[in-house]
């Protein structure tokens, strides 16, 4: 069952609650079924939060590669990275889910062209590779918008996942490489 099925059922199970709570309470406000549904609806909000919680990356300190400005965009990056899980994950429209997507690609577009040119304007001894690394991965993003064209919200999950684990793995591997260079170099 895809995750527009599932949105579509929790939501007529929400009405259909609602309805006998309101039914009930017609009979009399000291219904029991009425307030124990009442409940319910409380604790699946709640549930509803903290799963979507945990789907959520927070900026870490760790995360710091000492250079404020690109620490900015990578914090960018993480929010638009969220909002597009979040996208995913309540089956949004695909006018929405779309729009999440390009502008996750092209904010990440932006920060590579301005990491390059920080690392060009002070020799960076591995901008080459580093370069080749930001490629690949334009490449691989590009490849995820065609999976997308193809096959829509099924294709989310995916590419969520595969997003997730690279910005975090890029941050704290080959970024904290050229940013120690440039701290070295005054560069903060």
């Amino acid at each position: 069952m895809n995750s527009r099925s599932k949105s579509f059922i929790y939501a007529a199970i929400i009405a259909l609650a609602i309805v006998v709570i309101f039914l009930g309470f017609l009979s009399s406000l000291t219904n029991p079924i009425s307030w124990g549904l009442i409940v319910a609806l409380l604790l699946i909000s709640v549930f509803y939060k903290k799963k979507e919680q945990d789907n959520v990356i927070k900026w870490k300190d760790e995360y710091s590669v000492g250079i404020t400005h690109i620490d900015q965009d990578h914090k960018k990056l993480i929010n638009l990275l969220n909002q597009f899980t979040i996208a995913y994950d309540h089956a949004m429209s695909e006018a929405f889910e779309k729009q999440a997507l390009e502008e996750l690609v092209n904010y990440t577009q932006y920060h590579f062209e301005r990491e390059e040119k920080l690392m060009k304007e002070h020799d960076y001894p591995d901008f080459a590779a580093h370069q080749a690394k930001h490629q690949e991965m334009i490449e691989q993003v590009k490849k995820f918008l065609d999976l997308y064209d193809e096959k829509g919200h099924d294709a989310l999950k995916e590419i969520s996942e595969f997003l997730t684990v690279w910005l975090i793995s890029h941050i704290n591997g080959t970024d904290k490489e050229y940013s120690q260079y440039l701290n070295e170099r005054g560069v903060h």
